[in-house]
Formats: structure tokens, C-alpha cells, sequence
């Protein structure tokens, strides 16, 4: 096995121990936070400073790793993730939302490197295998969708099953096993070139039009997903539906979200990258539609399945685009841009999530999914008729 491939299967396995955690917490972090807080409606405020979190940690990641290396950044990532999950476990004993807020912040700082998992694959990949390393590490997340759930589901009755202390345990362990991993992985040293940043300036790479169609898909297709799924919890539990069913709505999600990441690499290359995202977009109406016409566990499962995969092909397909954008000199820099950008959206979606439903309904959630999903239909056609299909990714 090429160095290459073996760095992509371990980074893929961290990306599945990293979205293991992040499954476990969305499935449980609003429901502890509906237990601790004295305000019901800030039930997802933990969900929203661990995306603040994730997006005041893109362009330190990026420029911590620039100068010493990937490894280096995934391990200091890492670290941030076990304090967040000790914390998170002394914020449930001694009831306090404070500290809770706290623990959930520090493990969206460790998501603020996982999100270069991906693009540590690309920048080691070929140009021919470069779309099918993306997608390869986005697959590791299919591990998680089959595992999390489950582990969610056994580890709520480790101890007080009230509490879910017994997840934050679990996401601890996930952690420190993600450290492991990661000592394992040889990534390439920084670039001496990028170092010295001898590229264009960021407002010229980002005025480009591959860099505006890539960066909306992002943060649309990110976002919107977000805003549904984070909201899921809350809603089933209002029907009432049981914690076992919103587990399994949440494992299908997961599963539409990565396991399309085996193909989606291969689908690129043989229909182009708009066609994708295009189709993602399509997939994303879908399940807002779905969403909007039942409350039964068939509505959200098939509506949050289908939510995973147009995520899939919107995420996947515009991290491919993106990576047109640059050189090798401007690698650190332009993923950051576009990481702030795409998690600053989404930290918007998960605060408005709680607030919509909370303050009107959960029709209203997914009602203020459409217009998100036209503006971002209408920004790649506008991005992309007017140039030639070289210029665009296709």
C-alpha cells in the first residue's frame, strides 16, 4: 500500500472515531442541554458554541498546521477533544449548563481540525486520485453511522440513563482512541513554498467564481442539514417518539450522510462535480418536502436519510471544486477561508435551529430550508453558465 492510500484509510478511520463522537453528541447534546438549562429555548446553545467553536478554530488550524505539520494540528485537536469530553461528564454530575456549554465548545474547537481530514487526503493525492481521497475519508463517517447509534443507545444505560452521562463517557473513549490513531499517520512536511506564501491574495482567489460556487454549496448544503438535524431530536420528542427511534433516525441520517462517499469519488469523475452538487441540491428539497408532510418515524427517517445524502453530494462535490481554486502555495489559506465561511453559516443554522422551532414550529424549520436551497441553486448556475467547463470543475 502506497503511503498515500495508507494516510487515507487512517485518516478515514479517524474520521469515523471523530463523527462516531459528533453522532453521539447530536443525538443527546440538545436533550441534555433541554434537562440543564432553565430556559428550554437555549436547549441547542451548547450545539451552537461547539459550531462557533469549530469556526473560530478553521484559520488557526490551517495556520498552526502550515508552519508544523498536519499531524501536529490533528493531535493538538484531539487533546482539545478529551478536555471537552471530561468536562462535558463533570458538567452533568454537578448539573451545571455553564460548564456544560463549555465542554461542548471546546469539542467543536476539536472539529475545527477534523475538518482538514479531508483535505490532508487531497493534498497528498494524486490529481486523478485526488477526488476519490475526499470521498474516501468522508466514507470513514459510515463506520460511525452503523456504530454511534448503537453505542448512544447501550451507553445511556451505563448510569443514570437521565443524565446521558453514559454518551459523554463513550465520546471520551472516542477520543482517545482518535489520538492513537493519529500518531500513526506520516503526513508530508509543510511546504517550504507555502510557507513563504509567495500566492495571490485571498480576496483574489476568492473573488474567483470555482471558489464562490464551491464555498455556497458548502455552506448551504452544510448548513441546512445542520438546521434540520439539529432540531430532529426536539421533534420526535415532542410526538412523542421514543429515544430508540430518534437514535435510529439519527443512524440513518449518518448512514446517507457517508456511506454515498464510496461512490460519490467515482461519480464525480464520470458526470463532473456540478452534476453532483446539482443533484445534491435536488435530494436536499426532498427531504424538506418529506419533512413537511408528517410527523410519523417514517417522515424523518426517510426525510433525514435523504437530508444525509444531498449533504453528501453537495459537501463532497464542492470540496472537489474548491480544490481548482489554488496552488500549492495558497493551500492553507483558501482552505481556511472557505472552512471559516462554511462553519460561520452553520453556527447561524444551529443557533436559528432551536430558536425556530421552539418559538414557532418544526414546519417552520424546514420551511426555511427552501429559500436556502433556491439561493444556492441559483449561485452555481450563475457561477457556472457564462465559462467554459474547464473552468468550473466539470
Amino acid at each position: 500500500m502506497s503511503l498515500a492510500r495508507r494516510n487515507v484509510a487512517l485518516l478515514a478511520l479517524c474520521q469515523a472515531l471523530a463523527m462516531s463522537s459528533n453522532t453521539i453528541l447530536i443525538t443527546t447534546a440538545a436533550l441534555i442541554g433541554f434537562g440543564l438549562a432553565e430556559d428550554k429555548s437555549l436547549a441547542t446553545l451548547p450545539l451552537t458554541l461547539r459550531q462557533v467553536a469549530t469556526m473560530a478554530l478553521t484559520i488557526p488550524a490551517a495556520l498552526f498546521m502550515r508552519r508544523l505539520g498536519r499531524q501536529q494540528g490533528f493531535l493538538i485537536g484531539s487533546g482539545l477533544g478529551v478536555v471537552g469530553a471530561g468536562l462535558g461528564i463533570a458538567s452533568v454530575q454537578q448539573q451545571s449548563f455553564g460548564l456544560f456549554c463549555l465542554a461542548i465548545a471546546l469539542l467543536g474547537a476539536f472539529n475545527g481540525f477534523v475538518g482538514y481530514y479531508r483535505f490532508a487526503a487531497a493534498d497528498a493525492a494524486t490529481e486523478s486520485f485526488r477526488a476519490q481521497a475526499i470521498s474516501w475519508v468522508v466514507a470513514g463517517g459510515t463506520i460511525a453511522a452503523i456504530a454511534a447509534p448503537w453505542l448512544a443507545r447501550i451507553s445511556q444505560t451505563w448510569f443514570d440513563s437521565t443524565l446521558y452521562i453514559g454518551s459523554l463517557v463513550a465520546i471520551l473513549g472516542l477520543q482517545l482512541l482518535t489520538v492513537v490513531c493519529l500518531a500513526l499517520i506520516q503526513t508530508p512536511p509543510p511546504l517550504v513554498q507555502e510557507n513563504q506564501d509567495t500566492g495571490r491574495s485571498l480576496l483574489t482567489i476568492m473573488g474567483q467564481p470555482v471558489f464562490l460556487v464551491a464555498v455556497i454549496g458548502s455552506m448551504i448544503g452544510y448548513g441546512v442539514m445542520t438546521l434540520v438535524m439539529t432540531a430532529t431530536p426536539l421533534a420526535m420528542q415532542a410526538v412523542p417518539h421514543s429515544f430508540g427511534a430518534t437514535a435510529s433516525v439519527i443512524q440513518w441520517h449518518v448512514l446517507g450522510m457517508f456511506a454515498p462517499s464510496f461512490l460519490t469519488g467515482s461519480l464525480i469523475r464520470y458526470f463532473g462535480v456540478i452534476p453532483i452538487i446539482l443533484v445534491g441540491i435536488l435530494l436536499n428539497l426532498l427531504a424538506l418536502g418529506t419533512n413537511l408532510l408528517g410527523l410519523s418515524f417514517e417522515h424523518f427517517a426517510i426525510a433525514l436519510l435523504l437530508l444525509g445524502i444531498g449533504w453528501n453530494f453537495m459537501f463532497v462535490g464542492s470540496t472537489t471544486l474548491l480544490t481548482a481554486a489554488y496552488t500549492p502555495a495558497e493551500q492553507a489559506k483558501t482552505q481556511a477561508a472557505h472552512d471559516f465561511l462554511m462553519f460561520g453559516f452553520v453556527t447561524l443554522t444551529t443557533f436559528l435551529s432551536g430558536h425556530l422551532f421552539h418559538r414557532f414550529s418544526w414546519l417552520t424549520v424546514n420551511q426555511v430550508g427552501l429559500p436556502l436551497m433556491a439561493i444556492a441553486l441559483m449561485a452555481i448556475l450563475w457561477g457556472t453558465r457564462p465559462r467554459s467547463p474547464s473552468k468550473v470543475g466539470l
